[in-house]
């Protein structure tokens, strides 16, 4: 049964509590949000007539201020990784560093900044760039850094990355404007690499970055499109000038181990010849001091004996015999060499008897003794008594 039903006595029942039955109106909200209020505001204090509403306030006020001084505190605990560094600012001005591990901080009032202190960062630069003897080249350059202290990378300057890069570009500008062309593309990127990254400490040390540059990489230098093919081959001709130098410098270290081996044998042999005539000459004239007290006491005799000996010396390394016929001015030529080589070719050699051989060798010797006879008188005294 509906609680304003006619008849009914629902005026008991009116959840409005309106006075009268017959009221279909809209509920008063004023009068709603004044009930509400008058219930929940002695929590807060706000009702101080009713039987110990005071009490009841304060309490739920001391409540309620614990659980936001929990919360506060515990939503100040944070984490600071091992590679990391904490950067705390107490109302925005620089505090402390914190290191890494378990931390608490000042909800509201105090921020922490970490900054990574191990990891290896890097950034590029590349463009086109003017030359010392006035040519354009396409440079790109990358520089490998890491932070060595937060504080100065986060407030020396506005941004350390943005400054790095804008030295980064002008350290290059500057090391390429000073650099040939052909240094720049061939052999001279690693003087190029060194000139940049002293260039770029000295540039960012007034700085104070917080930064400490640990590698600088020459990635890609090239000519412009416009003249990439006539660069091209202007470069294989380098390289096969390059070529020709390491094969001439091989061909020399074969050649200069041979060469002093030959200077050295003719050195030695030089050396063997002199000491060969020395000692020669040294044997001859000691053979002649002991053949001077012979020749002084037998004159004839020793100057005959020394004639014979060199016409024998002499007629024995030739191949021709020279006869002297006995009774007459002509003296017979018999040409060895040519009967040898004749009887070398034949198949047959007919060989002559002993008794010829025997006939040959008297008439030689008759020869050779009227010779000596004949000439010793006439060369001999001239030889000897003029020193010779």
């Amino acid at each position: 049964m509906a609680w304003n039903e006619p008849g009914n006595n629902g005026n008991d029942k009116d959840p409005w509590n309106k006075k009268g039955g017959r009221d279909q109106g809209p509920p008063d909200l004023d009068e709603v949000f004044r009930k509400f209020s008058s219930k929940f505001g002695g929590l807060f204090g706000g009702n101080k007539s009713g039987n110990g509403g005071g009490g009841l306030g304060g309490a739920g006020l001391s409540f309620v201020l614990i659980i936001a001084a929990i919360v506060w505190a515990l939503s100040g605990i944070y984490t600071v990784k091992e590679a990391e560094r904490g950067i705390v600012l107490h109302f925005g001005q620089f505090d402390r560093i914190a290191d890494p591990g378990l931390r608490w901080k000042m909800t509201f009032i105090e921020t922490v900044i970490p900054v990574d202190i191990e990891a290896v960062r890097s950034l590029s630069t590349s463009g086109f760039m003017l030359t010392e003897d006035e040519n354009v080249v396409s440079v790109e350059f990358q520089v490998q850094y890491r932070v060595i202290d937060p504080f100065l990378y986060k407030f020396s300057v506005t941004n350390a990355d943005s400054s790095l890069e804008e030295a980064l570009e002008s350290a290059l500008r500057y090391v390429v404007g000073h650099s040939k062309m052909d240094q720049v593309l061939t052999n001279g990127r690693e003087v190029v690499r060194q000139n940049t990254w002293d260039e770029l400490n000295k540039i960012i040390e007034p700085y104070n970055l917080g930064l400490i540059v640990t590698d600088v990489n020459f990635k890609d230098s090239r000519p412009p499109a416009e003249v990439k093919d006539a660069f091209d081959d202007a470069i294989a001709a380098q390289e096969d000038e390059q070529r020709f130098i390491r094969e001439a410098e091989a061909y020399a270290r074969e050649i200069e181990p041979r060469a002093r081996g030959q200077v050295t044998r003719m050195t030695q042999e030089a050396e063997g010849y002199g000491e060969r005539i020395i000692l020669e000459a040294q044997g001859e004239v000691a053979r002649f001091e002991k053949l001077l007290p012979e020749y002084q006491a037998a004159k004839r005799v020793t100057r005959e004996r020394l004639y014979i000996d060199a016409m024998e010396e002499v007629l024995g390394n030739s191949s021709k015999v020279l006869v002297d016929v006995k009774g007459g001015n002509n003296m017979m030529y018999l040409p060895l060499d040519k009967i040898m080589d004749k009887q070398g070719n034949a198949t047959r050699v007919a060989l002559p008897s002993s008794s010829d051989i025997n006939d040959l060798r008297n008439k030689v010797n008759t020869s050779r003794n009227s010779t000596v006879n004949s000439s010793s008188d006439r060369f001999g005294a001239d030889r000897f008594n003029d020193g010779r």
